[in-house]
């Protein structure tokens, strides 16, 4: 589905029976279908990072972003735009990875600072501190110097549009790494949850879990982000939907995470290629006109974590 109606049978026949002479299976192979996996994938990622990053803080109102991934990306992209001219989105990519990861070894360093060592309250203050930060700089350079402002506000905005398989192929085996890990992990998440005193008495090594879900948080969001820019609110909305779902245990909410992320970004994307079709609004901007309200009610409904 899209500003174009194609018929289904079209769809199917483009998978089995390509013709390149045809044009709707050539739109198929060159837009909708990579768009619709890339889609599928950064929502999935995403809501499973939002799910693991909601256990480690034992916060419900934490996501990937609490770990400064977008605003690290992001601030990479406009140095990479804005200082060396940088128009390829291969290329963007790079530098959007390498922001996001360093964003979060420095919130996992800050956070570690002190006798307590890594506290779920610590990676909240840094995260916010260096996201803060990340996010001035961003403005800082934006309004010095207008070159490249375009590819860094596509990007802030997120979006899917343009981006192709080839894009989303060097990445994918981290990411499938990552969230097949990440279902594993589900028993430790539980202990975890349950209190680190409780975990550290059943014998689970609260250090090495901590560094699984924070290594697994960052692949999986740095990733998505590199593809498809800062997309909000995916992995605030979905862990809470999986957990309202299927309960508090992580065997089954990251699973189900992962399947409900992918319908909401596949179904935020159809949404913005036809709400105002021909044009286009930014996928980030759907997500966030559904994260909003959903934001404020959990927030004054005082959702506690259980």
């Amino acid at each position: 589905m899209g500003r174009t109606l194609i018929n289904p049978n079209f769809m199917i026949s483009s998978l089995f029976h390509y013709d390149a002479q045809n044009v709707e299976h050539v739109l198929i192979h060159t837009e909708r279908l990579p768009r619709t996996v890339i889609a599928a994938v950064v929502g999935a990622s995403l809501a499973m990072a939002g799910a693991f990053m909601q256990a480690l803080t034992r916060n419900p109102l934490a996501s990937p972003s609490t770990f400064g991934i977008n605003a690290g990306a992001l601030f990479f992209v406009s140095i990479a735009a804005v200082a060396f001219s940088v128009e390829s989105m291969m290329s963007l990519m790079g530098f959007a990875l390498i922001g996001a990861g360093l964003a979060a070894v420095l919130v996992y360093v800050i956070g570690s600072l002190g006798r307590d060592g890594l506290t779920p309250v610590k990676i909240v203050l840094s995260g916010s501190a260096i996201h803060a930060l990340f996010m001035s700089m961003i403005q800082i350079i934006l309004v010095m110097n207008e070159t490249g402002m375009q590819n860094v506000l596509f990007w802030m905005a997120g979006s899917v549009s343009g981006r192709s398989l080839e894009m989303l192929q060097p990445l994918f085996p981290f990411m499938l790494v990552a969230g097949i890990s990440a279902m594993f992990m589900g028993r430790a998440v539980n202990l975890l949850v349950t209190g680190e005193d409780v975990a550290k008495g059943l014998g689970q090594n609260i250090l090495w879990v901590k560094c699984a879900m924070g290594l697994i948080i960052v692949v999986l969001a740095g990733c998505s982000v590199a593809i498809a820019g800062a997309i909000g609110f995916v992995g605030l909305i979905i862990p809470q939907l999986a957990r309202a779902l299927v309960g508090a245990d992580y065997r089954w909410i990251t699973p189900f995470s992962a399947v409900l992320g992918a319908l909401l970004l596949v179904s935020a994307d159809t949404a913005a290629r036809v709400l105002i079709s021909p044009q286009e609004i930014p996928i980030g901007v759907i997500t966030a006109l559904i994260g909003v309200p959903f934001f404020v009610y959990i927030a004054r409904k005082g959702v506690a974590w259980k």
